[in-house]
């Protein structure tokens, strides 16, 4: 009888605790949990959202859910597209970048990345795949202003760059599917990008045959690159480098010979660091 009088106070001494633990604080902020609550909705696989699933997946009710996406699309942490999806913004890819700069990968990947910059000459830089852009988060520029203005924290569309093409290619096809499910490809692209999906597969498909992505004038005219993943202890890369380049000084030769071979070799060195951490 004694032992089951102390397994029912244990039983209950656990339960409160466990009641207290998932107690709110009372620091909390109500509207501010369910701003955070909408916005772990998206990842990469869910890029964009229509309000109605919002409320579904968060119980919130529609009126509240509708002044918190309004809230956070003033604030560019959410933005709406045409057909009335909402998918994360600008601000939330900055919030990322920053710390993700302070994150091992960038600290790991600068020395090798510098050393790079120096014994080529030209532009360049680390980026990873958020949603259907790359995001910036390294960039050594070389005085060229024809390599683009871009800085850390920039996204382009991951579509039209050699990193993003490198990082796409790794994605099931249900997955690019749905990563690129809201983009336009008639909008905001160099004069040989890829028109349509169907397209961009059949380059996806011989960058991973050949394990490095050119781009040729796809982000803009003038503008050519070449890039190579970066891996940690997953079979996925976690991310990519690239060599930007003025398409008057490289052809697209020149980016598959001497620059792929110490571009490879400076992704080689950081994959190494990243696994020995």
């Amino acid at each position: 009888m004694k032992a089951t009088d102390e397994s029912a106070t244990e039983s209950a001494s656990e339960s409160a605790l466990d009641s207290a633990a998932k107690a709110p604080s009372r620091y909390r902020i109500e509207a501010l949990a369910k701003g955070l609550d909408v916005l772990r909705l998206f990842d990469e696989t869910v890029t964009s959202l229509k309000l109605r699933e919002i409320c579904d997946r968060t119980g919130i009710p529609m009126p509240t859910a509708f002044r918190v996406v309004a809230t956070l699309e003033e604030g560019g942490f959410l933005e709406r597209l045409p057909d009335g999806s909402i998918r994360p913004g600008v601000a939330v890819l900055m919030l990322g970048s920053a710390a993700l700069r302070g994150s091992s990968l960038v600290q790991l990947s600068e020395q090798p990345l510098r050393r790079l910059s120096e014994e080529t000459g030209e532009t360049v830089n680390l980026g990873v795949l958020v949603g259907d852009q790359v995001l910036y988060l390294a960039r050594l520029r070389n005085s060229d202003l024809v390599t683009a203005n871009i800085q850390v924290g920039s996204t382009l569309p991951a579509a039209y760059t050699s990193m993003g093409k490198l990082l796409l290619a790794y994605l099931s096809d249900a997955e690019l599917a749905a990563t690129l499910a809201n983009h336009d490809f008639g909008a905001d692209a160099g004069p040989n990008a890829a028109r349509s999906l169907d397209e961009l597969r059949e380059r996806l498909a011989a960058i991973r045959e050949q394990g490095y992505a050119l781009q040729d004038q796809e982000v803009a005219a003038g503008l050519r690159s070449v890039s190579v993943p970066v891996f940690g202890r997953d079979p996925k890369p976690v991310a990519a480098i690239n060599i930007a380049v003025a398409s008057s000084r490289h052809d697209l030769d020149s980016l598959r010979g001497p620059l792929l071979e110490r571009i490879r070799a400076t992704a080689d060195r950081i994959s190494q660091l990243l696994r020995a951490t």
